[in-house]
């Protein structure tokens, strides 16, 4: 079976591909082009994609009768994938669950404390030799220990978040989420509307999954509806806020800070995101780390043995 695996990954991942497999790995760090997802769906047996690789409905359509039988994605967020289409192309669809939750919920926390007290700032005020020592009301931030968190999306990474901040920082919890959730692991209210969250929380982190349900599910309303005292964090994916409804609210002062690890047309950020001060950004470091990584692709992998043999896959979306 021909193999095509669209970005570099951990050695230990590449080491453990069963020898059933042909491989072919795409040395380039940028996404796949229009081009280079015809052909994968052209000429390979089996694709180990991730984020930015656009197997949309388009891409279906241009190809009539793929070869490709599975799209084992690195990465538990899959929007970039039109899960329908491709089974409608009789193409079956996998992610990695379960290995990036902890640290995601981790990225959330540093994106909280960092945001809260103004750690982004601070660093670049130190690196361009402009403090002048310390004094009592300098650089006054959010102290989150016994503060209110809101969290949107109380799946695996919501409830690891709620655990973490409210056993670690004495945090109480609300949340809102499409369905009812019974146990979310720590004393928790959930909310039946997004904007009784967004009014009562003091950070609020969001944690939904990616696609079009949830496209601009932090819009101007949601935004208006914060204390001018709360920060916003965002680890789902980035088109989940709207970006200019943001920027409009952080210069205007409706809301104190943002932390980001994902944006809306990323790697592009808005030059006016970055002017800000009251802003932390990250390159994507949700789950950057050897081990989570090294672990989505072993789940990766333990995917594609299955379809070799036949078996049941591990992680179907």
């Amino acid at each position: 079976m021909k193999l095509l695996i669209t970005r570099r990954l951990p050695d230990p991942v590449l080491d453990a591909l069963p020898p059933e497999f042909d491989v072919t790995l795409r040395d380039d760090t940028r996404p796949l082009s229009r081009d280079e997802i015809h052909a994968a769906l052209r000429d390979y047996d089996c694709v180990l994609p991730t984020l930015g690789d656009a197997f949309d409905a388009a891409a279906f359509a241009a190809v009539k009768a793929p070869r490709a039988k599975l799209l084992a994605n690195f990465g538990v967020g899959y929007n970039h994938i039109d899960v329908a289409a491709a089974k409608a192309a009789g193409i079956a669809v996998t992610n990695t669950p379960g290995a990036v939750t902890d640290a995601t919920a981790d990225i959330a926390m540093t994106l909280m404390l960092m945001s809260a007290r103004r750690a982004a700032e601070g660093d670049r005020l130190v690196r361009a030799g402009r403090w002048r020592g310390w004094y009592p009301t300098e650089m006054l931030g959010v102290h989150i220990t016994g503060k209110t968190l809101g969290i949107v999306g109380m799946g695996r990474i919501g409830q690891a978040i709620a655990k973490r901040a409210h056993h670690g920082f004495g945090m109480g919890v609300v949340f809102f989420n499409r369905s009812q959730v019974t146990d979310p692991g720590v004393p928790a209210r959930q909310l039946a509307t997004l904007a009784e969250v967004m009014a009562v929380a003091d950070v609020v982190v969001i944690a939904v999954p990616g696609g079009a349900g949830t496209r601009h599910l932090i819009d101007a309303a949601a935004l208006l509806a914060m204390k001018p005292t709360a920060h916003l964090v965002n680890i789902s994916r980035g088109d989940v806020i709207d970006e200019q409804a943001l920027i409009a609210a952080l210069q205007s002062g409706k809301i104190a800070g943002a932390g980001l690890d994902v944006y809306e047309h990323e790697p592009d950020v808005p030059q006016a995101l970055r002017d800000l001060d009251c802003v932390t950004l990250l390159p994507h470091l949700g789950t950057a780390a050897l081990e989570v990584r090294t672990a989505m692709g072993m789940l990766a992998v333990e995917n594609l043995k299955a379809f070799a043999r036949g078996a049941p896959l591990s992680t179907p979306v």
